[in-house]
């Protein structure tokens, strides 16, 4: 089975650093990294979408970011 995660972060180097944990950790990157602005807060917004192979059994209720 396949996990999937959405990272989100403001465009600081707080993105680069949980994208890099997520890979270190065995996601790979799915697809380009957007980006939006977030007229509210008047900042950049970035996002990377991420999958992982898994072994057991999908749940609700999994922390996605510890596996």
């Amino acid at each position: 089975m396949r996990l999937y995660r959405l990272l989100t972060e403001d465009d600081t180097s707080a993105f680069c650093h949980k994208v890099s944990l997520a890979i270190s950790k065995g996601w790979e990157l799915h697809g380009d990294p957007q980006y939006a602005f977030d007229a509210a807060r008047g900042v950049m917004r970035c996002a990377q979408a991420v999958t992982k192979q898994a072994t057991e059994t999908y749940y609700p209720e999994m922390k996605l970011g510890e596996q």
